[in-house]
């Protein structure tokens, strides 16, 4: 989440909690559903990446009548794969760039109502190259909606790193590994492998990650 005002509204989603409940959890079957999806019509998708992509597509399949994209850069700068970005087009997705969400507005009960959204522009390079946004001084504006879903990227749970200092993680709390032919950690015995250790990547990577650990884990019990 991106800790502003509002995001405890009821409304407000994280785009990974969405997609399975929709996808694993046939929160689609109202009826049946132990969970059932919250009926948005108005929905607001925060972030620029492939899940935000996934999230506002289903949120139209699920039935929503507008469903707008969030992003404080440019359509050049969006970090989805052009495809990913393509079909949300085509399937009636709008893409809001150079803005960014200053607060998440609500109603008496608690519930989302609209949002206050800043207006941006392109600056210079920051450290990975990528054109800075900068914030358009008295330019924010208010827009209408009653969901809100999260997906501007996942950050590593500290759980196992700070109760397991055998275990070595660089700043953003990735693993690090000793022999990365095998997956093998610098704990002994330990072998790790996925987004915990490449950070934000994709099902395919992580599935090849897993099969390197097994293999690594069986040479060890051979010997």
């Amino acid at each position: 989440f991106m800790n502003i005002e509002g995001e405890n509204l009821v409304g407000v989603f994280a785009a990974n909690e969405y997609l399975t409940r929709a996808n694993l959890m046939r929160a689609y079957d109202k009826e049946n559903a132990d969970t059932p999806m919250w009926p948005g019509k108005n929905v607001v998708v925060l972030g620029g990446g492939n899940v935000a992509m996934d999230a506002a597509r289903m949120a139209l399949r699920l039935g929503a009548e507008k469903v707008r994209i969030i992003y404080r850069r440019s359509m050049n700068e969006l970090p989805a794969r052009k495809e990913e970005v393509l079909h949300a087009q085509e399937e009636g997705v709008e893409f809001c760039v150079l803005q960014n969400p200053a607060k998440i507005l609500g109603d008496e009960a608690g519930h989302v109502r609209g949002m206050l959204v800043d207006k941006y522009e392109l600056g210079e390079p920051d450290e990975k190259g990528r054109p800075r946004p900068v914030k358009i001084e008295g330019a924010s504006f208010e827009i209408e909606c009653d969901t809100v879903l999260v997906a501007i990227g996942n950050g590593s749970n500290p759980l196992i790193s700070n109760t397991t200092p055998e275990l070595s993680v660089d700043k953003k709390g990735h693993i690090l590994l000793e022999d990365a032919t095998a997956n093998k950690t610098f704990m002994e015995k330990v072998y790790a492998g996925g987004d915990i250790v490449l950070g934000a990547a994709t099902v395919i990577l992580a599935m090849g990650e897993g099969r390197r650990a097994a293999a690594g884990i069986n040479e060890f019990l051979k010997k």
